[in-house]
């Protein structure tokens, strides 16, 4: 397992104490230390797996409303705590509390209340219209049951808001859940701990695993491991978690990472547009997995518009947030710092230019913070345009027209999301069909993680499944169709033994009548589908 050589191997801040390994974190805005988290051991976390399989069926045979009770306190929970929480994922993360704020605290909450008022509307039995009318006695009723024990393996990036949508959904559905937290957000992981025991939940029904990431994997997909896993991660190890969970069949919901795309036409809002790039794009150092990365601007307006692109970046300001007056904090961890560095002289190194750059300031400049920058000149040779960036980087390219900003926002491996910037809802929505991504946004971009209603979810390498919205509580429940015979009294179906050339004759009518593209046939054998109907009343 730790021979994979995309897993993450033990870092200097990896220790061992008494024969355990965890891990020692620090601030990445301050350098100041956070504490240390020592992992456990799989044979621990198999028995938590356990006794979540253990609680599950207590958990499941309650009514929804007996569920829904447990939670109604959360919203409020969150309300009371807000500041301490942007605080704690502030200070694990890097990123500003502002950021924290309206990316982590507010999502959650409105995640929370999205599934109150929803998970009847979701989970309510289904009646199946009938599909053909041989079966007009049968009446079908489609029923959502819930898989069992839900894995839940999340990030660092948003440590509170990607989980806490799933964690909810998951056991509104009747499953119990085992969560895993990235190693670097474990306060933030306390926290939703913390969250959770506000509702009171029985004994396993909510447990949350201290693992390293090749144990987490092995664990959860491996025997005695989960029914169901959600992941939000690389492309990587997405790719080795899908193959794992071929082997036990275990149906996996991947969000895999992006590459965005963000088509400025030249009929665009353009100051709305600027803005928007250094939002989307910018935000929490970049680390998005839907940040705007790549921009496509119509060559009319591109020099416009990249000078309120240059003018917005130019004035933010970077640091450790101390007083609500950064617009970026740092990065979250040296490796990714490291990451976009290489990118970044992999992009100059081969032509391209850096059009805007927002300073860090001096004493800060060890630390990781990197500055937020926009490059011009870049092509699609280029890592910078290939491969996600994950940081505080926006590439400006020009295009010629609509058709080939389409064909160059294609021309990638992954299609999270994109974005279409025009004032002709027409032609937006025309460009928008055509683009390869599973949200689609018109003048905006990244709000649509914010809107639980809405789909979450890529094509190509970006993953598989979606979630949110009724999409989450899909994933997390089976669906078991119950069919009954209206009419029970009847002595047999039509097409039940003895078979015999009279009834071979009725059935090959009853194909006419239902199939033919001649009328004259279909009315000519209506006696043959009526004998073969009269035969279900005979002994």
């Amino acid at each position: 397992m730790r021979s994979q050589s995309f897993w993450v191997s033990p870092m200097p801040w990896m220790s061992s104490v008494d024969g355990r390994e965890g891990i020692t974190l620090v601030a990445p805005a301050t350098g100041e230390p956070i504490g240390r988290f020592d992992y456990q051991t799989a044979v621990e976390a198999l028995a938590t797996i356990a006794r979540a399989r253990e609680a599950q069926p207590d958990w499941s045979v309650l009514t929804l409303e007996q569920r829904l009770d447990y939670f109604r306190r959360l919203p409020a929970w969150l309300a009371e705590h807000a500041d301490e929480l942007a605080q704690t994922i502030g200070t694990t993360t890097g990123k500003t509390r502002f950021d924290a704020l309206t990316t982590e605290v507010l999502p959650s909450g409105l995640a929370i209340r999205h599934c109150l008022k929803h998970a009847k509307t979701y989970l309510k039995p289904e009646r199946l219209r009938g599909g053909s009318m041989l079966a007009l006695n049968k009446r079908s009723v489609l029923h959502r049951v819930p898989r069992g024990v839900v894995g839940i393996i999340t990030p660092w990036n948003y440590p509170l808001s990607i989980p806490v949508y799933e964690i909810v959904a998951a056991l509104l559905c009747g499953n119990t859940v085992v969560f895993k937290t990235s190693p670097e957000t474990q306060p933030v992981g306390h926290d939703i701990d913390r969250l959770l025991q506000t509702a009171g939940l029985p004994a396993g029904v909510f447990n949350q695993v201290h693992l390293d990431g090749p144990v987490a994997g092995a664990t959860f997909l491996g025997q005695g491991g989960v029914d169901y896993l959600s992941f939000t991660g690389s492309v990587q190890v997405g790719k080795w978690l899908a193959e794992h969970a071929a082997e036990r069949l275990v149906p996996v919901t991947l969000e895999l990472g992006g590459k965005d795309a963000m088509i400025v036409c030249e009929d665009a809002p353009l100051e709305r547009a600027a803005n928007g790039a250094v939002w989307a794009g910018l935000q929490n150092a970049g680390q998005t997995c839907a940040a705007v990365e790549r921009i496509y601007c119509h060559h009319r307006v591109h020099d416009h518009f990249l000078h309120l692109l240059k003018t917005r970046v130019e004035r933010l300001r970077i640091g450790p947030d101390t007083n609500h007056a950064v617009d970026i904090g740092a990065m979250c961890t040296e490796r990714q710092v490291a990451k976009v560095r290489e990118q970044i002289d992999d992009a100059l190194a081969k032509g391209a230019t850096i059009a805007a750059q927002a300073s860090v300031p001096e004493a800060y400049r060890a630390q990781n913070f990197l500055p937020a920058m926009v490059l011009t000149g870049c092509h699609h040779g280029m890592r910078i345009v290939q491969e996600e960036t994950f940081g505080p980087v926006i590439v400006v390219m020009p295009v010629d027209d609509d058709e080939q900003a389409i064909e160059l926002a294609n021309d990638s491996p992954y299609g999270l999301t994109a974005s279409v910037w025009s004032m002709d809802r027409v032609r937006a929505s025309g460009i928008a069909s055509q683009l390869q991504a599973g949200v689609v946004t018109i003048n905006d971009h990244l709000l649509s993680h914010g809107m639980m209603e809405t789909p979450w979810g890529g094509f190509k390498e970006s993953g598989t499944g979606r979630t949110h919205g009724r999409f989450s509580f899909e994933s997390m429940t089976q669906t078991r169709v119950v069919i009954e015979e209206r009419l029970p009294w009847l002595k047999r179906n039509a097409f039940w033994q003895p078979y015999d050339d009279a009834l071979y004759h009725s059935m090959h009518g009853t194909i006419q009548v239902l199939f033919s593209g001649s009328l004259s046939n279909r009315i000519r054998n209506i006696p043959a589908m009526l004998r073969l109907l009269l035969r279900m009343f005979r002994p």
